[in-house]
């Protein structure tokens, strides 16, 4: 008689493993970022499809610009999706809206992360992530403020524009501390993300913005210690002979993958690594939805994929 019943016992253990088993999810804009917040999906990190058939999430309707660009979703120990972005190309605030199911969201915000800074230019890229160890959320979105750093050499696009990484850290997204310097190396910097590795390392991938000579490459710094920071010190580039930004790290299996813009080729690029020494590019592995641009990847449930393509068919 144990053995009759041994086998619809293993069936149904099986099934709810395979109910509590994860997959991934791509954040991003298209075009110049006025159409709001788009989503993708993957199994395996290497084949993105698109949700909602391409269409937008959530509209943008704070800033001066109304955009959102470089959209970054983490999931925090609430429950809820919370979503930070870039409203404009010269504003001093970040938008932030959060989510329990990526379709219902919060009436958007805009967090005045450099309003105290007279001189600041911008705030662009601000990355969302939840450090379980001290319970905080850290943003982080690179600023230019005038006369404050070690000045590069700019091409005349640039417009004179030294970027350094600013960050502030929220428990609950209604009280902030103040905005401080986050990272500061000797050369312009955007598009920092930071992720915590298996081996409970925090990786931190970013673009070196110099332009003269032009760099236009991702590079990496690890630390243990997130209040401590990241070593100024960083990688050689990882990426290859070509312009990329936004980077996106994302840990599958024993692969950290970084996934990244080609923005002049207009395609989107993918490296990966074992041990974070040696970098593969898989670039020609990947295909994502046309027009994909800066955007985060992030792990869930296999159940709220279910449920997006349920309801958003």
């Amino acid at each position: 008689m144990k053995k009759i019943f041994l086998i619809p016992i293993l069936l149904f253990l099986g099934f709810c493993a395979k109910g509590q088993s994860s997959v991934y999810l791509f954040s991003y804009f298209i075009d110049n970022g006025a159409d709001g917040l788009h989503l993708a999906y993957s199994f395996d990190g290497l084949k993105w499809e698109q949700l909602n058939q391409g269409k937008s999430f959530l509209k943008p309707m704070i800033g001066k610009d109304k955009l959102m660009r470089d959209p970054s979703i983490c999931l925090g120990a609430d429950g809820r999706f919370h979503l930070v972005w870039t409203t404009g190309w010269w504003d001093k605030s970040i938008g932030y809206s959060s989510s329990k199911n990526l379709i219902q969201w919060a009436e958007q915000k805009a967090i005045p992360v450099m309003e105290e800074e007279p001189d600041a230019k911008n705030a662009w890229a601000p990355e969302v992530f939840y450090d379980q160890v001290d319970q905080q959320y850290y943003i982080i979105w690179s600023s230019t403020i005038s006369g404050r750093h070690k000045e590069v050499n700019t091409s005349a696009s640039e417009k004179g524009l030294n970027h350094r990484i600013y960050s502030v850290t929220t428990p609950d997204f209604t009280i902030f501390s103040k905005a401080s310097l986050f990272f500061n190396p000797d050369f312009s910097v955007i598009d920092a993300a930071i992720m915590k590795k298996n081996n409970n390392e925090y990786l931190m991938v970013l673009k070196n913005e110099n332009s003269n000579p032009p760099e236009k490459n991702i590079r990496f710094t690890v630390s243990n210690d997130l209040k401590q920071g990241f070593p100024v010190k960083v990688s050689q580039p990882i990426t290859g002979n070509y312009w990329a930004e936004g980077p996106a790290p994302l840990q599958i299996g024993e692969y950290t993958y970084v996934y990244f813009d080609k923005y002049r080729d207009h395609r989107y690029g993918a490296v990966r690594s074992k041990d974070g020494l040696n970098w593969e590019d898989v670039s020609d592995q990947i295909s994502f939805p046309k027009g994909v641009r800066h955007g985060t990847a992030f792990k869930v449930d296999q159940s709220i994929l279910d449920h997006l393509l349920k309801v958003m068919k």
